[in-house]
């Protein structure tokens, strides 16, 4: 018989949130210990699946002590620290990220999420003056996903994901600097010729709809995509034995889009390419 080892229990740190006595697990982060009393606090680059990369400060609390706001998302508790997650100065520096990032990219396709946090902090996206510089080109290089940089906040989840925290194969990472920085292939290359797998695991992360797949952009385009139609089907992959949990988005009783959950055990949202695009197998394209 084996038997299973057992864990020491953790250690409870005594923090206050909002005035609120909270007792989390030593080593926890401010994002986590605020989760565990059900205080939301909102998120844009932050994934659970991939390390905090502090780059876009919408998480920003005020803790007692601390000259400069902090972030939730990274910051890991302490003893008797004083957390305040929607003090006047968190909601202007929320609001100000927000509306920022409205005068330089397209935010019109950003998850719900994104949306709520929005609409929350009352933000003006034309408070400086709203997104209007000429539109790049949309980058489709093949059937299965696009790139459009009009989009990109710069939040690094796809770079994270293609990377050490997912798939190892560091086909996109920054290029440039300040203003000019971006993400790119080596050396600007197409995805065909880079290193990339297909895997689209980037594009199950990017909470803006920067990165897309190739049919829901066309669809868009043609003014077919109608996600209040749609219907979320949970199915295991067939492809192979791991079992990979699928989330089949479907329209018109045809499969549009291919998503994994977060919570899957097996995957944490993460699939190869024959899970995410290879289901056209299931249905036939019109003649």
């Amino acid at each position: 018989m084996i038997e299973s080892p057992i864990s020491m229990p953790a250690t409870l740190v005594e923090i206050t949130i909002d005035g609120r006595p909270v007792s989390a697990p030593e080593g926890s982060t401010i994002l986590e210990a605020a989760a565990s009393v059900g205080v939301t606090v909102p998120t844009l680059c932050y994934l659970e699946t991939l390390a905090p990369f502090n780059s876009c400060r919408v998480c920003v609390v005020e803790v007692g002590g601390s000259r400069n706001l902090v972030p939730a998302c990274s910051r890991e508790i302490t003893p008797d620290m004083d957390i305040h997650t929607e003090s006047e100065r968190v909601i202007a520096s929320r609001r100000t990220v927000y509306e920022l990032l409205a005068s330089t990219v397209d935010m019109s396709l950003v998850d719900a999420e994104t949306k709520d946090a929005m609409d929350r902090y009352n933000v003006d996206p034309d408070r400086w003056g709203g997104w209007s510089r000429e539109r790049r080109e949309v980058k489709i290089e093949d059937d299965l996903y696009i790139r459009d940089y009009d989009k990109c906040i710069m939040c690094y989840r796809c770079v994270a994901a293609c990377g050490p925290d997912a798939q190892n194969t560091f086909a996109i990472d920054i290029a440039g600097r300040g203003q000019s920085a971006t993400i790119s292939t080596e050396f600007d290359i197409t995805l065909p010729e880079s290193a990339c797998v297909y895997c689209g695991n980037c594009v199950g992360v990017c909470p803006t709809g920067a990165l897309m797949f190739t049919s829901e952009y066309r669809m868009r385009e043609a003014g077919t995509w109608d996600e209040s139609a749609q219907t979320v089907a949970r199915t295991v992959c067939s492809y192979c034995g791991v079992g990979c949990n699928l989330d089949l988005h479907v329209q018109d009783n045809r499969i549009v889009k291919v998503t994994a959950p977060l919570d899957d055990s097996v995957t944490s949202g993460n699939l190869c390419i024959k899970g995410r695009f290879g289901y056209s197998y299931v249905q036939t394209e019109d003649a």
